[in-house]
């Protein structure tokens, strides 16, 4: 019989990589990246989705800090560039900022 400390057995092993924490993804031999494996990685995964739509004119000033140390920032730019995403922070930058960022390219 297993012992239990507050309801969960001493043997339970939950894998990161597999439950999907962001982080801790490693490629696996033969996988294939998809164009959105990225968001596994992603910090706004971990945090509130709600600092990352903010109402119009609200601050966007929590979710670019956010952005500022996300490992998967290009990726996130480069998918919302290509994928014209109108709304939300996407790789640290507003819609207006992607705008103008399009244009000049």
């Amino acid at each position: 019989m297993t012992a239990y400390r507050s309801g969960v057995p001493d043997n339970w092993f939950v894998d990161p990589v597999n439950l999907g924490v962001p982080g801790v993804r490693r490629p696996v031999e033969g996988e294939l990246d998809t164009t959105l494996s990225w968001q596994s990685d992603a910090l706004c995964a971990q945090t509130d989705p709600e600092a990352f739509f903010p109402e119009k004119g609200g601050s966007t000033r929590d979710a670019k800090r956010v952005c500022t140390t996300c490992d998967v920032r290009g990726e996130c730019l480069e998918y919302a560039l290509n994928n014209d995403e109108r709304f939300g922070i996407w790789g640290g930058l507003s819609e207006r900022e992607r705008r103008k960022l399009k244009r000049r390219a």
